[in-house]
């Protein structure tokens, strides 16, 4: 059997298990028969809040987390670095500006609007400008890329941090920012969570579209332009998809550490490196990791919630432990 196609059958019921661990977590633990009156459509109130409340945010969980398995093998495979992660070129500074804005500045706008606007504006926006000061100084490489999102990335920390200090005054606090730069999953109408399913199967579609070219770059610029890709071009076009799908899952989820790294290992070490299966399954992974780790978030100090990428940080941290050992084993 292909290799993607047996660990999709395995990860069938991993989601499954961890959509049903999902929307039973919470300050209020919801048992099989909880369940089970919920599948059959009961109208009692604690029904009615796991149909409306939790499930969407699980279902929303999920999404995020594919999202960023998905951004995280998209850009391992262009920088052909297995340490290369979601927000390497400025993603996060730039969403963290445009989260600032929406929280901190009044614009008469519906605040779940304009914190998902701002976000993947500020996000998808900090993307473009590393690129095109990578271009205007000549470095289209990855290596030159990579210098110019530390820049940059430098550069928009230092003007959130402006920002959070020029528009904070006693009437406003800084913990809201500091909560959403921690991570946390909007709990969306479904109306919402459909327009995210549906902006997401078109990121993982784009993704896809990517898959042979990131095979070529694996091999080096000069065998991949041997078999024809315009290697510049492709590295464009393929940071430019990372990102949005990249700055999509912050617009839901804020900034959620280690599962764009995370992820894309798992995958690889179960697969291989060819992308048309790495891609699929690093997205599951990073489903199945957001999933647990919100339900996590949500159960383990009631009736407080603890921040998302505290969760995913927590548990990223001892998988890089063991990744290094292996490394030095090897």
């Amino acid at each position: 059997m292909n290799p993607a196609l047996r660990a999709a059958t395995r990860l069938l019921p991993l989601l499954l298990l961890a959509l049903v661990f999902g929307v039973s977590a919470g300050h209020d633990w919801a048992g099989p028969a909880r369940l089970a009156r919920a599948w059959e459509g009961g109208a009692d109130l604690s029904t009615r809040l796991l149909l409306e409340w939790r499930l969407p945010r699980v279902l929303a969980a999920g999404i995020v987390g594919a999202l960023l398995g998905l951004g995280g093998a998209i850009y391992q495979g262009v920088f052909r670095n297995p340490l290369a992660e979601p927000y390497l070129l400025g993603s996060a500074g730039g969403a963290a500006i445009g989260a600032t804005v929406a929280l901190l500045v009044p614009l008469g706008l519906p605040s779940s609007l304009i914190l998902g606007g701002l976000s993947f504006a500020g996000a998808w926006g900090a993307t473009l400008l590393v690129l095109a000061v990578a271009i205007c100084a000549g470095a289209r490489d990855a290596a030159g890329l990579l210098l110019a999102g530390v820049a940059v990335a430098a550069m928009l920390g230092a003007v959130r941090s402006f920002l959070m200090l020029a528009l904070s005054d006693e009437s406003v606090s800084l913990q809201v920012v500091l909560s959403w730069t921690l991570g946390g999953i909007q709990t969306p109408t479904w109306s919402g969570l459909a327009w995210l399913a549906g902006l997401s199967g078109l990121a993982a579609a784009l993704s896809m579209t990517l898959a042979h070219g990131l095979d070529l770059l694996g091999l080096g610029d000069g065998q991949a332009e041997a078999f024809g890709l315009d290697t510049d071009r492709f590295v464009a076009r393929a940071i430019l998809i990372g990102s949005a799908i990249v700055a999509l899952a912050v617009a839901y989820g804020g900034l959620v550490a280690f599962v764009g790294l995370t992820a894309p290992h798992i995958a690889r070490w179960w697969i291989g490196p060819r992308h048309r299966g790495l891609l699929p399954v690093s997205a599951a992974l990073g489903a199945i990791l957001v999933m647990v780790c919100d339900g996590l978030a949500r159960a383990a100090l009631p009736p407080a919630e603890i921040p998302l990428g505290l969760v995913t940080a927590a548990a990223g941290g001892p998988f890089f432990l063991l990744l290094l050992r292996r490394r030095i084993r090897t």
